[in-house]
């Protein structure tokens, strides 16, 4: 676009707050917040550095949509840099995005708090605070009746679910309320979410007033707590406490380098250091000022979790809408100059450093396997003995780091096959991610615990159900890396390989911890013998694997396991 294009479409935009998208026929370039989108798109006419200069030049059309409030605005495009990626936003490396309301459009409509609302449906917020949502859906569910079931649910059935006996729902399934009745319903709750708070409070407080004078205060004290939630839900967030305790205090400290930056977080509770964590970003050449890289983590990064009671920075960021958000929220943001606070803010910032000085080995294994920067790695391995007790471990690794959260684990069906159980672990964790009942992001690169089998196995898994994710495995042995293309010996000293070494290697003892677990818990004929208590149980599959191998075990070897005395040998061999 040039400079006349720009204009003729910013006259076309209203004087609101919203966000706007610079686009071209296949993806989202750049995604930006305004208080006027009018005069915002504007000043793209004249771009402020090469970079924008470069953005609008590829853009083909500017998109545009209008929010309630700046607020809403800046969260709005906190989601939308998540879901889009754009090449030209600075982009916390995260999945976490603001909860929204959606009413779909259903012929009896379905109202829910989600992260990707359905095709057609009429969305409101984004909301900061997922609990107070939850609140005010489930005070819309009790007033007005609303479904939220799923489709599946929802088809076929020939008596109202237990929602319908909870109050929470009206049935339109099966025919106790009209078509009509039902429609007007959701009309009632579309006003209250476009602002008309007395559409859902006024009913709600005659309902709580009810419940006084019959004497149930128990009902009318959870009544007083769902009014409050809904007369609240359109002030935009909390306020701002004055003189109130920082029990929580985040502290942050960030280090560029070419196009990415590192943000250290430091999180104290009660002026004790409790955590400490590193986040990568995606910065652009000409945003890699501290203050842009702040303004971007912050709303990003505090998608899902708790905001702190305060935030100590390295500098301001020049953001105005982000400002009100906080101070709207409650959240006291400082840059200390000297003192405890200064000292806490030149941590961080070292630990960011050292993180964007460090060899890269994420980096490093995006360019030996000509993927990309796979920031975020799933590890998975396979352990049994002699077929019994099967697990798997499917471990996650975020910018070179295991991040626990993301860990998952499976039984399998037992068998002595190692290639086998590795593609059923495959095929498992694929057809949750094909089937949207995952949590989690897909990752950009898998790691297998083994050689070329059980690579060409994990890949079978991967086949059946159609899931595109990279590859490779990592055998023991001689520490060589396979790829579909073959077999490399990278040199010992490889970030990349000690990389995938570390992936490896947590998936492998995640593995055999469940797997301990599994087996020490499962009914054997030790249970029921005489002088076998739990911990000589463990002990014994313990030191010979399995039942086979204690079967297997001389009186002399059974003897030789502590706690195993003459008797109680020859006990074990007998029930044996």
């Amino acid at each position: 676009m040039d400079a006349a294009a720009v204009t003729d479409r910013a006259s076309e935009l209203p004087k609101a707050p919203g966000i706007y998208r610079f686009e071209t026929d296949d993806r989202v370039l750049y995604v930006g917040k305004a208080v006027d989108l009018r005069k915002r798109v504007r000043s793209y006419t004249d771009p402020r550095s090469e970079r924008i200069r470069r953005m609008v030049e590829r853009a083909d059309r500017i998109d545009f949509a209008v929010t309630d409030t700046e607020t809403q605005a800046l969260l709005l495009e906190a989601n939308l840099i998540k879901r889009h990626r754009p090449r030209y936003n600075v982009r916390l490396k995260d999945d976490k995005s603001y909860p929204l309301v959606a009413v779909t459009d259903h012929d009896a409509p379905r109202i829910e708090v989600t992260r990707d609302p359905p095709e057609g449906a009429t969305v409101f917020g984004p909301f900061t605070d997922k609990g107070r949502v939850e609140t005010v859906l489930k005070a819309i569910r009790s007033v007005y009746g609303l479904r939220g079931c799923s489709d599946h649910k929802y088809a076929g059935r020939d008596r109202p679910c237990l929602d319908y006996e909870m109050g929470l729902c009206s049935a339109p399934c099966t025919g106790e309320i009209t078509p009509e009745d039902y429609a007007e319903d959701v009309e009632s709750a579309i006003r209250f979410l476009e602002g008309e708070t007395g559409a859902l409070a006024g009913p709600l407080r005659r309902e709580m007033e009810v419940a006084a004078e019959a004497e149930a205060f128990e009902r009318a004290a959870a009544l007083r707590d769902r009014l409050e939630a809904v007369e609240s839900f359109h002030e935009g967030g909390g306020e701002a406490v004055a003189g109130r305790r920082e029990e929580l205090v985040d502290v942050l400290g960030v280090a560029t380098e070419g196009g990415s930056a590192t943000v250290a977080r430091l999180h104290s509770e009660n002026g004790k250091l409790v955590d400490r964590q590193r986040h990568r970003l995606e910065a652009p050449d000409g945003e890699s000022r501290i203050g842009a890289v702040l303004s971007a983590f912050i709303p990003q990064f505090y998608a899902d979790r708790p905001l702190p009671d305060a935030l100590l920075l390295p500098e301001r960021y020049d953001d105005p809408e982000l400002d009100r958000w906080l101070e709207g929220e409650g959240v006291a943001v400082r840059v200390p100059g000297a003192g405890r606070e200064a000292t806490l803010v030149d941590l961080a910032l070292k630990n960011a450093r050292r993180s964007a000085g460090a060899a890269d080995g994420t980096a490093e294994l995006a360019r030996r396997l000509g993927i990309d920067r796979p920031d975020r790695i799933e590890g998975f391995d396979v352990s049994h003995a002699g077929g019994e007790a099967v697990v798997g471990s499917d471990v996650v690794f975020v910018d070179g780091s295991p991040e626990k959260s993301g860990y998952r684990r499976k039984k399998l069906e037992e068998t002595n096959d190692d290639y086998a159980n590795m593609r059923a672990l495959l095929r498992w964790r694929a057809r949750r991610a094909i089937e949207g009942r995952d949590d989690r992001p897909d990752p950009d690169l898998l790691v297998i615990d083994g050689g070329e089998g059980q690579l060409t196995a994990a890949r079978d898994g991967l086949a059946e159900t159609g899931w595109s994710v990279p590859a490779v495995a990592l055998a023991k042995s001689e520490e060589r890396v396979v790829t579909p293309d073959g077999v490399h010996d990278w040199d010992d000293d490889d970030p990349a390989l000690h990389l995938l070494q570390r992936v490896r290697d947590e998936a492998h003892r995640f593995a055999v911890q469940y797997h301990r677990t599994v087996r020490d818990t499962v009914s054997t004929p030790l249970d029921d013998v005489e002088g076998v208590g739990p911990e000589l149980r463990r002990r014994l599959l313990g030191r010979f694997g399995s039942l086979a191998g204690l079967r297997a075990a001389s009186r002399e070897e059974l003897e030789a396991v502590e706690g195993v005395g003459r008797a109680t040998a020859r006990t074990i061999e007998e029930a044996l």
